[in-house]
């Protein structure tokens, strides 16, 4: 499956954006999605996931954006989302989308768990 993530920018603290990441191919919703940010000179970290079925139980935030950033996705477009709220100078960096092909019914929280990346979106959150 290829990704391409859309929808960074520059916004100011408080602020909202919504990325986007389209996925080609088929069987798009048999895969675990999952969003991760890299600031400079920082490791690759997740952000938020969800498993193949959308369900609550498989959705994982950070606590850095618990109840300020949303993941969802609509299978049928081959998307996944991820809304962001309230945001803080903290919250910049690149980010990324990612799938996972694994029989889990939650999403992983790993880097090294996922096997296909997007080329990555840069957000930058001014103070």
């Amino acid at each position: 499956v290829q990704l391409q993530a859309s929808g960074g920018g520059l916004v100011q603290a408080g602020g909202s954006l919504r990325l986007s990441c389209a996925a080609s191919g088929r069987a798009f919703s048999k895969y675990h999605m999952g969003w991760f940010r890299q600031a400079p000179g920082r490791e690759r970290e997740i952000v938020a996931s969800m498993s193949w079925s959308g369900s609550d139980v498989g959705t994982y935030y950070a606590y850095s954006v618990k109840g300020r950033f949303t993941i969802s996705r609509d299978n049928p477009k081959n998307t996944v989302y991820l809304q962001m709220n309230s945001l803080k100078p903290e919250d910049t960096a690149v980010y990324y989308c990612a799938a996972a092909d694994l029989p889990w019914s939650a999403a992983p929280r790993g880097v090294n768990e996922y096997d296909y990346w997007g080329q990555g979106t840069e957000v930058t959150v001014s103070s």
